[in-house]
Parts: structure tokens; sequence; C-alpha cells
């Protein structure tokens, strides 16, 4: 179909005509070469770049006939007699001479011995692990002055209340640092975790408040600080120092992150004697002008170790630097670096507590190391877990934890977890379980452990090996507490025990390596019998109104909800008698 013409369009102008092609140089061609006038390489006769001078291969001259002057091949004689070499028959199986390769340097100790003095080396550790040397105690006579705490010079009500809390005789750490304590001195205590720490530098402080008078409150100013590293770790000191402080007539409040504000500003406006708090809220209300440290007379820095590995090493700075010329106690189950610094810039002269020849760790705790295949690892572990005695597991992810406390709880063992996503009401609700008995088993990450302190865990299990010596001991310390005996089990796979070796031999702790399988003796033993399965009051059959574990007050309260009241039915005999 033929395109009819427009007339509104315009004519074809005469620029617009085809576009011309593009000017391009014409094609190169390159001379000829003539054969006649190519010059001829030396040191190759006969050979010229031209065909037509072809030699052919008889008439070339230094060639060599490889079919007639090859010598024959002596099938009778060995590789070893030809070359000089050695044979790598079955036969001669040995180990490699010198002579075998002289291009090599060789090396007389095998990898093991090479790399024994790096290992052994204690300046190179994992995250500036360095360990200090032990510390050493002034005298021998004075580490244990006291055998009770009447002899100490206490107050009466202040004695009743320890006996009333099952402290009737004092631990060495205890009857050590108290005496040196009440006189004023700077302590530095060195003891493993659940050796009696809380009630080692609470008595002093509760003494000194008993000794001076009830003297009226100054708002925001307290009088005695107590530092500690996380929230756990401040409610479980809270609940031993109050009940010491109430006996003689003082209180106690706490100062951490994750809760409103308000109640703190309220407590401290009314005054309190002593406070428990964390470095980052407490600065928190020191810059606002909410607490005033300037009449603070005692500060004590609790698990200063793990105070230093979460970063707060320049808030305590700030914080002790506020407090001014105040008496410092520090207690620590590790002393490393970090906490020297602090101790030689606030700690003068100090009084030391490490008992000459004591063990830092006590002899009730048992460790072992159970060398396992991957494949056996689930069925090991749910083995340890099903016993009746209360165990914590250490893993070193958070979502870790998540999800194994949720596979524990599907298989039938109550497990409570605890990690740092957790907010403040979740994580005080799982350790109130798992404190009471509700849970068996506690699913926790280093940073959130440090707050348990329950005495009578049996079991401690590692999934995952810590990097840092310091974090074993710490996981080690939640079992074997207040002279009980518990059990620290590592779980490692084959071609990871040398990890394990290095790391007891920078914790100081000697543990039996054991390779096992599921069913194995050792494990049965551990473990001890299965434990029954919880028994359930209620089921939730995920009908919303029925949220309680109680039957009756779910139905009273279903029945309550659907009810009318008074005025409903008031309206509806109204309405009915009309």
């Amino acid at each position: 179909m033929s395109k009819e013409y427009s007339p509104s369009r315009a004519p074809r102008s005469a620029s617009d005509s085809a576009p011309k092609k593009r000017s391009v140089a014409p094609k190169w061609d390159a001379p000829k070469r003539d054969g006649a006038a190519a010059p001829k390489r030396e040191g190759r006769p006969g050979y010229t770049s031209n065909k037509g001078d072809y030699v052919p291969k008889g008439e070339r001259s230094g060639g060599r006939d490889f079919n007639s002057d090859r010598p024959n091949r002596d099938s009778s004689s060995s590789d070893r007699e030809r070359s000089g070499g050695r044979d790598f028959n079955p036969s001669d199986r040995k180990p490699r001479a010198k002579s075998d390769r002289p291009d090599r340097v060789s090396r007389e100790t095998g990898r093991d011995k090479v790399f024994e003095k790096a290992r052994a080396t204690t300046g190179k550790t994992f995250q500036g692990d360095k360990k200090l040397d032990r510390l050493q105690s002034t005298d021998a006579a004075e580490v244990v002055s006291f055998a009770t705490f009447e002899e100490m010079g206490l107050p009466e009500r202040l004695v009743d209340e320890l006996v009333k809390m099952g402290a009737a005789t004092p631990f060495p750490i205890q009857a050590s640092t108290i005496p040196a304590a009440l006189e004023g001195r700077h302590v530095l205590g060195r003891g493993k975790t659940g050796s009696g720490k809380t009630i080692a530098f609470g008595v002093p402080l509760v003494a000194f408040l008993a000794k001076a008078g009830n003297q009226p409150r100054v708002p925001f100013k307290p009088k005695a600080l107590v530092l500690a590293p996380t929230r756990e770790l401040a409610d479980q000191i809270d609940r031993t120092l109050s009940q010491l402080a109430k006996s003689v007539g003082f209180f106690t409040t706490t100062i951490y992150g994750g809760v409103p504000q308000y109640r703190q500003e309220q407590a401290l406006k009314r005054g309190v004697d002593i406070i428990i708090a964390t470095p980052g809220r407490l600065e928190d209300l020191m810059a606002q002008g909410l607490v005033d440290l300037s009449s603070c007379e005692r500060v004590v820095v609790d698990e200063a170790d793990h105070m230093c590995d979460l970063g707060f090493v320049e808030p305590v700075n700030r914080i002790l630097s506020a407090s001014g010329e105040s008496q410092k106690l520090l207690f620590s189950a590790t002393l490393d670096q970090e906490v020297a610094q602090l101790v030689k810039k606030y700690m003068p002269s100090p009084y030391v507590y490490e008992v000459p020849g004591e063990v830092e760790e006590s002899s009730d705790i048992d460790h072992k190391v159970l060398v396992i295949e991957p494949r056996d690892r689930s069925a090991v572990f749910h083995r340890l877990v099903q016993g009746s005695d209360r165990s914590i597991v250490f893993v070193r992810t958070k979502s870790t934890a998540e999800a194994l406390a949720m596979s524990l709880n599907d298989a039938g063992v109550p497990t409570a977890r605890l990690h740092g996503d957790l907010n403040q009401a979740q994580r005080t609700r799982n350790l109130e379980r798992f404190t009471k008995g509700a849970a068996r088993v506690m699913v926790a990450t280093d940073v959130a452990a440090r707050g348990i302190h329950v005495d009578d865990v049996k079991l401690v299990i590692q999934l995952d090996l810590p990097e840092e010596y310091k974090t074993y001991l710490h996981r080690a310390g939640r079992t074997g507490r207040a002279g009980r005996s518990g059990t620290v089990v590592s779980l490692v796979p084959m071609g990871r025990t040398r990890k394990a070796e290095d790391l007891l031999k920078r914790a100081d702790r000697t543990a039996e390596f054991t390779q096992v399988k599921p069913g194995d003796a050792i494990i049965e033993e551990l473990a001890g019998p299965i434990a029954p399965p919880p028994i359930v009051d209620f089921l939730d059959f995920g009908d919303s109104r029925f949220e309680s574990m109680n039957r009756d007050k779910a139905k009273k309260d279903l029945r309550a909800k659907h009810t009318p009241n008074k005025l409903y039915q008031a309206k509806d005999r109204r309405y009915r008698g009309r």
C-alpha cells in the first residue's frame, strides 16, 4: 500500500539529503619484499626466508639422527643405579637422608618442637590477655587473724544478721580483708567467684555507717558506693547488702540502665546511704547533677577485671577521681595489667589479699574435656542436660543462645536463656526462674552470665571454648560456690584439642581429656539419672482467653469477663418491663 502525500508536510530541502560517507584513508599496501635482496641470518647456513632456497633434510649440517646414535636402555639396571638417587619401593622406606635433597635445609626437630617456645611464651596471648605475676601478701601472720565475726569488733546486730544469712564463720577472704578495711586501708583482694567477696566488702561499709551513727541523709550525696559491671551483679550485691544495712538502720539503692530513671531520681532525692551502680548510668546521673560523690567516704569496685573487659576503664577512672581521697576496696577474680593501673593510680600501698600457698580455685571443681566427633555433639550434649541437677551452658553468640534454649524446651528440658538482647524485665524473670528451680538449664553468653550467682549449680558446660583464659575462669566460677563441688565440662571436637590445651595452660588449670561417644559411662556419670518431665497444671490450646497456667483462675477470669455488671442488668430489666 503506497503512502499518500500529505499537503501539510514541507518538501525535502537540499540539506535533507542522505549523509555523506566518512572519508576513510586508502588502504595501505605493504611493499613486497624481493627474495634476492633478503639478508641472510648468520649462524644458520643454508637457511633463507625464501621457499626457493629450501635445503633438504639429508643435506643439513650439524644435525643428529635420533634413530641411529641413541644408546639402548639397559632394562636390568635399577633407577638407583642409573641416577644415583634412592628407590622408593616399599623395601626402601626409611627417613630421608641429607644426601637425598642437598638443596633443602635439614630440620633436626619436628614442627611441634619448633613452635614449642612460641607457645610457652606468655607475652603472646589473645586480645591483650596478659597475666601478672602471682601477688604475695604482706605477712603470712596477718592473712587470717580472726576466726569469727565477733572477734572483729562488729556490731552485735550485724553479727546476728550474718548468722541468719548462714555466714556464721568467715571465709578466708573475709577473715583477712575485713580487719584491714576496718583499719581504713586500701584493700586489693584476689579471689575466685563465689569465695565470699560480697560480704568481704559489704560488712566494712555497714560497720562504718553504724559507727558514725544515724546522721541525717543529704539528698543526692551517698556515703558509700559499690561499682558492678552488670545489672544482674548489681541486683545480687543489693540483695545481700540491703539485708546487712537494714539490720543497723541504713538503706541501699541500685542504679543501672535498662529501667526508667524516675525511681532512681526519687530515691536519690530522699537520700540513701549506699549506692550499688553500674558505671554507665552512674555517669549519666553525675552529669545531670543527681549524684555527688564529694561526700562518699568509701568506694568498692567489684569484678574489676570484667569491668575492664567490658570497656569501662575510662568511666571507672572518672568515677574514682570524683570520689577524691576516699577509701578504695577493689576485688577481682583475676588481676591483669588494666587493673594494676587502677591500683597504682588510686590505691597507694594497699593491703593485698592472697594467702600464700592458696590455690586460686577450689579443689572441689573438677575440669573435664570431652573430645567428640562433630556428628556426636548433639547426642552427648542432650544427655548431659537431661539430669536433675542445675546446669549452665555457655555459648559464644546471642543467636545461638536463643536457638538452643528453644530447642531444649521443645525437647522437654526446662531451659531459660540469658543474653544481651533481652531487656531488663526478661533477664530478671529468666534468672528468677533458674534460681527458683523452674528451669534446670540456663543457656547464657559470657557478658550476661556474670550476674548468675546460684550456689547449687553442679555442671557448667562449654559448647564453645573462649579465647581468653580469664573468660574460662569466670565460666568455671559459676559452679563450686560457697564451698560446694562442681564440674566444668568442655565439649571439644577432634582436631581442636591443641586450643583446649593452650587455654588450660594459660588458665593454670589441669583437665582430663577423654574421647567419648554417646552412651559412654563417663557421660552417664556426669549427667546422672534422667529427670522426670516437668508437671504442667494447665495447657494452652491456642485460645487467647486461657492465658493463665491455673485452670480455676482461667475459668473464673473468663466467667467474670462475659458476665454483665449490675448496671447493664438494671437497664435490661427496665427494658423488658416496658
